[in-house]
Order: structure tokens, then C-alpha cells, then sequence
């Protein structure tokens, strides 16, 4: 019953913009810790971005500080992953994960600190 789904990847342009969208059915995002990672070919999962909900405090991979920012709507339904500046090398699946009830981190990073993930969305930034 619990899902997360992605949506608002693209192809765009290097230096354009897109919002990445995270709604979840089934459970909301309060006392959750929402991520956003990134898995590009032959790589490995990516972390990109956190909102932490107990916290209120928001974390960014050094790749993308200043130039992707996170936020959440009021309903605590939807989280937001504004993307800015894009760059070829941001091109990935970007998926979207929520941590569990007892799962905790002072700083969710990992795979493993999430219980829920979506199916992904593509982001494909080109030269």
C-alpha cells in the first residue's frame, strides 16, 4: 500500500532547470526522513539530497550544493527536488526513498537508511 512516485524528468539542456516531484500514497512524510539518490550507468547509487522532518534540517552531496534544493509541500505528501544548473554529469535515474518507522540517522546518506523507495524518473541533460 505504501508508495512513492517520481515524477518530472526530462531531457533538458545543460544549464537548464527541473523539479522533481515525490508523492507518496499510504503513509505522509511526517516523522519520515525523505531522500532524493541518483544511479547513473555502471555507477552506483548516488546520494543527493535529504529533508529531515524531526530536524528540520536539509542536506546536500557537495556535486549539487548550490544549485539543487529540496523542499516539501504542506500536506507533508509531496516532497520537491528543484534542480538547477544541470550539468551532463546529473544525468541519472533519480529516485526518490523514505525512511521507516524506528530507522535513524543524524545524517541518512546511505541506501540502508531508507525502508521505501519509488520506481525512479529519468534525468537526461545534454551537451
Amino acid at each position: 500500500q505504501v508508495q512513492l512516485v517520481e515524477s518530472g524528468g526530462g531531457l533538458v539542456q545543460a544549464g537548464g532547470s527541473l523539479r522533481l516531484s515525490c508523492a507518496a500514497s499510504g503513509l505522509t512524510f511526517t516523522r519520515r526522513d525523505v531522500g532524493w539518490f541518483r544511479q547513473a550507468p555502471g555507477k552506483e547509487r548516488e546520494f543527493v539530497s535529504v529533508i529531515t522532518w524531526s530536524g528540520g534540517t536539509t542536506y546536500f552531496a557537495d556535486s549539487v550544493k548550490g544549485r539543487f534544493f529540496i523542499s516539501t509541500g504542506n500536506a507533508k505528501s509531496t516532497v520537491y527536488l528543484q534542480m538547477n544548473s544541470l550539468k551532463p554529469e546529473d544525468s541519472a535515474v533519480y529516485y526518490c526513498a523514505a525512511t521507516g518507522g524506528g530507522t535513524y540517522s543524524p545524517y541518512p546518506n546511505r541506501d540502508y537508511d531508507y525502508a521505501y523507495w519509488g520506481q525512479g524518473t529519468q534525468v537526461t541533460v545534454s551537451s
